[in-house]
């Protein structure tokens, strides 16, 4: 009997072992509600700015390219004395009376594109209107004249020397076209650019995405309202540059890509390869339906492109400081002209880390206020304004 009670017991312990064995290796139902994976997107970035459909391109920049040309005519204009006041304000405001008669056959207009987004303030337009009015009134009959500016006399100044520079300035020692066609490099081209083209609120507005996804093309086009409005924003940089371009500037421009070659060759080299390839892989990134990705790129351009603003005012005020203290008046108003439009044009920046422009309407306007009278303004003032700018940009 006592040895049946010792087998029992034995019997079940070996019981509860295999319990607990069984207990210890029961594996969990696998989650029955995973988290999903995103999908993997696959962005093609191109060699040069070429993006097709169907075996055609679908870039187009048009209206962009006519207004730089206009620009660039404009510009030219602005230092002519046999041009009228009605001939000028119908070249800016309704694109008609330049060389090129099919740039008024375009519709386009540099004008109604001048400080028109919803950031630019509504004093800046004017301001163009402005010096219209000052080089056509006071400038061009005092060149026809043949005055000798001077300080508070507008007319003609030439330095000393056999290659001394000529410049035809108001009383103020301003030389028009400096002002408004360095001026355009903000009020036009970082304004359409930076506020207006790249923004989320143009490339994502209306029906934008769905269209882009479903790859729904505008009615008689071959492009997406968003590809579009990218290649827009593309063309105010490069509109006048070769189809297969690679990232060296090369086209006639008087704007912004202009400069943009002059920094990547000194003050910000690499620049240049920077900013063309943002704008490529933000454009792939559409095609690829990638909005992440291509707002990353666009703030890069907006930046790049912020930064030679910056560079070449700073650059201008202090190559003017310097030509005062040397007695080359007639270069030291042409630089200074040329840093009163990129001044000007600071208030199209956008700083990265804030997001707003680097510098307000209003401080743009303390800093135009203080250096008005090129004649009197003392070097020591350039400079330090110079010092601020470069400060502010981290340069």
């Amino acid at each position: 009997m006592k040895n049946l009670k010792t087998i029992w017991i034995i019997l079940f312990g070996i019981i509860l072992i295999g319990c607990n064995d069984e207990t210890d290796t029961v594996t969990p139902d696998p989650d029955p509600d995973p988290d999903p994976v995103d999908p993997v997107i696959t962005i093609n970035i191109p060699s040069t700015y070429s993006f097709n459909r169907d075996g055609a391109t679908t870039v187009s920049y048009g209206g962009q390219s006519s207004r730089l040309e206009m620009a660039a005519e404009l510009s030219s204009y602005l230092n002519n004395e046999d041009k009228t006041k009605g001939a000028l304000d119908s070249m800016f405001n309704l694109g008609v009376g330049f060389g090129n008669p099919a740039l008024a056959l375009s519709g386009k207009k540099i004008g109604n594109k001048t400080a028109a987004s919803s950031k630019a303030s509504s004093t800046v337009k004017p301001m163009f209107d402005a010096l219209i009015d000052d080089v056509t009134t006071n400038v061009f009959p005092a060149v026809r004249a043949a005055t000798d500016a001077s300080a508070g006399v507008a007319g003609i100044y030439t330095d000393p020397g056999d290659d001394g520079r000529t410049v035809k300035i108001n009383a103020k020692g301003h030389e028009i076209n400096q002002l408004f066609t360095k001026g355009l490099m903000g009020a036009l081209v970082c304004d359409q650019i930076i506020w207006g083209y790249l923004t989320p609120g143009k490339l994502d507005g209306g029906t934008n995405i769905a269209d882009n996804d479903a790859g729904t093309v505008v009615d008689g086009k071959n492009y997406t309202t968003m590809e579009h409005y990218w290649d827009e924003g593309y063309g105010y940089l490069y509109g006048l540059e070769p189809d297969d371009l690679t990232s060296a500037i090369e086209g006639p421009d008087v704007l912004v890509s202009k400069y943009l070659k002059k920094v990547d060759g000194s003050s910000l080299p690499g620049i240049a390869k920077e900013l063309y390839d943002a704008f490529k892989h933000g454009r792939a990134a559409i095609v690829a339906g990638d909005y992440t990705v291509r707002d990353e790129q666009a703030e890069i351009v907006k930046t790049k492109l912020s930064q030679i603003i910056g560079r070449k005012a700073a650059d201008y005020l202090n190559s003017g400081a310097g030509k005062i203290e040397d007695g080359k008046w007639a270069d030291a108003h042409h630089a200074l002209s040329e840093g009163w439009g990129f001044i000007l044009s600071l208030q199209f920046t956008k700083n990265p880390t804030t997001g707003e422009p680097y510098y307000t309407t209003a401080e743009v306007n303390a800093m135009l206020a203080e250096m008005d009278d090129f004649w009197t303004v003392t070097p020591a003032a350039l400079k330090s304004m110079a010092s601020g700018i470069e400060t502010k940009f981290g340069f």
